[in-house]
């Protein structure tokens, strides 16, 4: 039976916005609003959806980067979110991140080594500084890098190299589970495969977990095991990752799905696009009901007055939606 690492249990993030006039109250920003959903040992779940949907919110909650408003964060049963900082500290050995943007996270000021075996520093300080080096150089080897690299600064390496960079500073102590914040964006097509592909054989090599987000649904759809799909802070599907891409149920997963490129042209050329009209709407002041409602060709009254509850359509396939297809 598979273990289950991670339970997040009714998530919200909300931000207060102050509003003009002296009296005014501020405005909940719901950047994450109800989300639950659980990640189990060696799994990769892929979260998807538009640019501002609350994916990144998501991630850093998750790992209190940011604290949430409500709601928990179960870590191998214990609920992580009320923690002292003492006590969260010592389980960030188990939680790491990689970052969006590879150099911006890098100390420009550090050589990679320094780098790299910073973790080791804070989490073992009396571990040598010979054996944190030949930990390093162990891990640049694996993550593709060149150990006589070590003394090397960030601003010498390209986008590729600074984010296997970035994911050996996250695997150094090994964790077992890694948030992936939309690491291959920033990266040119031909090295986001091979960021991907390492990314694969680091998780069959040392079986953690991964969260990995990401707009770009053909990254998403290689990389993961379930996808949850994200809308204006609520999940609108979550299902096995195959299973999704060949029959999405809900309408605004089958516009993400219809937007993303074939690489056949004849299919691509012949295939139906379902468009989503307007822009989504702000977060500070979402539609009634079904968030979705102001951009779904489905739309009815029912979707103004009652907010779908997400319910299995099917074996493991879970779908927020009043009429699904």
């Amino acid at each position: 039976m598979t273990t289950t690492l991670l339970k997040v249990e009714d998530l919200k993030v909300h931000f207060p916005i102050p509003q003009a006039g002296l009296f005014a109250k501020p405005l909940p920003l719901k950047a994450v609003d109800g989300v639950t959903f659980e990640v189990k040992q060696g799994e990769t779940l892929g979260v998807v959806g538009e640019s501002g949907c609350g994916k990144s919110t998501l991630g850093r909650a998750i790992l209190r980067l940011i604290e949430s408003t409500e709601g928990k964060v179960v870590w191998m049963g214990e609920d992580i979110t009320k923690l002292p900082a003492a006590k969260m500290r010592a389980k960030r050995k188990e939680l790491q991140i990689i970052f969006q943007d590879p150099l911006a996270s890098l100390n420009p000021r550090m050589t990679i080594g320094d780098i790299i075996a910073e973790p080791l520093a804070s989490f073992y300080p009396r571990m040598s500084k010979a054996e944190r080096r030949a930990k390093v150089s162990a891990m640049m080897q694996k993550v593709g890098l060149l150990p006589q690299m070590i003394n090397r600064y960030p601003h010498e390496f390209s986008g590729g190299q600074c984010q296997r960079i970035g994911i050996a500073r996250a695997m150094i102590l090994q964790p077992k589970l890694i948030i992936c914040d939309e690491p291959v964006s920033s990266l040119d097509v031909s090295i986001r495969a091979q960021i991907v592909n390492l990314l694969k054989d680091l998780q069959r090599e040392f079986g953690m977990s991964l969260v990995f987000i990401s707009h770009d649904l053909s990254v998403i759809r290689h990389v993961s095991h379930r996808i949850l799909v994200l809308y204006l802070g609520k999940i609108m599907e979550l299902a096995e990752g195959q299973s999704l891409a060949r029959a999405p149920r809900h309408p605004y997963t089958q516009a993400l799905w219809s937007a993303a490129p074939i690489p056949d042209p004849e299919i691509e050329k012949n295939k139906q696009h379902k468009l989503i009209r307007d822009d989504m709407p702000s977060p500070l002041n979402p539609p009634s009901g079904c968030v979705f409602r102001t951009r779904c060709p489905k739309a009815q009254d029912k979707c103004t007055s009652e907010v779908p509850v997400l319910e299995a359509k099917g074996p493991e396939h879970f779908v927020a939606c009043h009429f699904p297809d």
